[in-house]
């Protein structure tokens, strides 16, 4: 009866808990360091440092890696800034599955566009433009500041409902595993990739893709 008592009070902190931290925005990224951070598949932040109170990436570092969130997050709403350099290119990957299985982030991460939307080379499509759930559908065009410019977003993930905001205005309203979804997955170079999606739990990473770019205000909210 005891050891049966024990187990149930454990439980019950540990739904406590849990249910504690859903509707309490938690500071994901400090100002000064990189706690809570760590380069995808690595144990240091790699080629990520804190300048001027923002996670920056320096793209001539040696071994290039996404900087990932050490915790795991299902259902919250994530709100931070980024600014790029001209003709950068990034992502905020969500929903990532950390195996050395699996090389790179977007292998299993889901994707909020970061881009240079006038000068970098990868404008050409709708749907790799900032703020789009990139390579399936499209943010207006006008949504993104320039580059050089802090962008502020808000990313909502609740039970596979994905919502967008870039700079105030919803940018992308889906639901994952919807007619839309899928139609929307059929056409994307993601059709095929096994990995792709299928993590509702994961870390939250930010993308090293050969540009200066900068995130600061990253907080998260569970839901």
């Amino acid at each position: 009866m005891k050891k049966l008592l024990l187990t149930a009070f454990a439980f019950t902190a540990l739904s406590y808990s849990a249910f504690a931290q859903a509707g309490k925005t938690q500071t994901l990224f400090d100002g000064k360091t990189t706690k809570g951070w760590h380069g995808y598949l690595r144990t240091d932040a790699g080629p990520w440092s804190v300048v001027d109170g923002a996670l920056q990436l320096d793209p001539k570092a040696p071994n290039q890696a996404d900087l990932v969130t050490d915790g795991e997050y299902e259902n919250y709403e994530l709100t931070l800034d980024w600014k790029i350099a001209e003709g950068g290119n990034s992502g905020i990957i969500f929903g990532v599955h950390e195996d050395t299985t699996l090389k790179a982030t977007y292998a299993s991460g889901i994707e909020m566009q970061v881009l240079d939307n006038e000068k970098a080379e990868d404008n050409k499509k709708a749907n790799h433009l900032a703020g789009s759930l990139y390579d399936m559908k499209a943010a207006p065009a006008t949504a993104a500041k320039p580059a050089g410019q802090w962008n502020a977003v808000k990313l909502r993930k609740d039970n596979g409902h994905l919502t967008f905001w870039l700079n105030g205005k919803e940018v992308i309203n889906v639901q994952m595993g919807s007619p839309e979804w899928q139609e929307l997955l059929n056409n994307s170079k993601f059709k095929t990739w096994k990995n792709f999606a299928k993590y509702p739990k994961g870390h939250i990473a930010l993308q090293q893709h050969g540009a200066v770019v900068a995130y600061k205000n990253i907080k998260i909210k569970q839901l």
